[in-house]
């Protein structure tokens, strides 16, 4: 398991902390929401977008101390993701809309980076 001081969990936490931009409430009810559409799509070759926006939930409930080293694990992949996916903006808005629903499916919602 990580440890309590370990400074890369620091790291960790709070890079995914910045690039997750939803709160829980707000990632739940759009995974919700998304589950009743069902119009995301997989960010990556053989990913379930919304099963990983499941567990970026469970981490979100989690304290730091309480993080083990798959949440840690998570935690990065979660964050190489959004970071990745945020550089692949789509230069039309034609494809904005699957764009942003996949990102918002593990957490982060690219129209806060507006604000």
């Amino acid at each position: 398991m990580a440890g309590r001081d370990d400074p890369e969990q620091e790291r960790v936490w709070q890079d995914f902390h910045e690039a997750v931009n939803m709160s829980s409430p707000q990632l739940r009810d759009w995974l919700i929401a998304e589950t009743a559409l069902n119009d995301t799509y997989d960010p990556e070759p053989g990913m379930d977008v919304m099963d990983l926006g499941n567990r970026v939930l469970q981490v979100l409930g989690k304290r730091r101390v309480d993080l083990n080293d798959a949440d840690v694990t998570l935690m990065r992949d979660v964050t190489d993701l959004i970071n990745r996916r945020r550089s692949q903006r789509p230069a039309d808005d034609v494809d904005l809309a699957p764009w942003r629903h996949s990102l918002m499916a593990v957490g982060h919602d690219p129209w806060r980076d507006l604000t």
